[in-house]
């Protein structure tokens, strides 16, 4: 059994993503299945865009702290993933993921390309592109899963009876 106040804080942030439309809720009586916006009940095309601007949002203000590298970019797509852990009530790790690693494909290929000089980065880039997308890609989207899960695990702890 919930307390009252425990019960009006979880309405209140349902109420939020409901306004974002996270939270995709295919009972709701005024929304059909066909606008939902979920592809075979697995994927959410409005929660992947959101984490996918949030993952992008991440990569800027991480990558922007001085001392760290590029390492805030991957704790910049993590925190992504907590937000909507923590926020939303349904689990999105499919999108979360691929968020993630969409968002740090494109950041190693750019700091590739921006960090070496042109004819050197091109080069680099043509012979060992799809390895450097691709090592950003599986990193990014293992940041954003354990950055997710533990929004979930903090959200499950908050909520949960004692």
């Amino acid at each position: 059994m919930q307390r009252s106040d425990q019960r009006e804080s979880e309405s209140s942030v349902d109420d939020i993503l409901a306004g974002l439309n996270l939270d995709d809720d295919e009972s709701a009586p005024t929304k059909s299945k066909s606008s939902s916006g979920r592809l075979g009940g697995l994927f959410s095309v409005r929660t992947f865009l959101v984490a996918l601007v949030l993952s992008i949002g991440g990569v800027i203000v991480g990558g922007a702290i001085p001392l760290i590298g590029f390492i805030g970019n991957f704790l910049g797509i993590a925190m992504a993933g907590f937000l909507l852990g923590i926020l939303g009530s349904n689990r999105r790790y499919v999108e979360v993921g691929l968020a993630g690693a969409i968002a740090a494909g494109f950041a190693f290929v750019l700091s590739t390309l921006l960090s070496v000089f042109a004819p050197f980065a091109l080069q680099l880039l043509a012979d060992y592109g799809l390895a450097i997308a691709g090592v950003g890609s599986v990193t990014g989207a293992l940041a954003g899963l354990v950055g997710h899960y533990f929004g979930r695990d903090l959200r499950d702890g908050l909520t949960r009876e004692i």
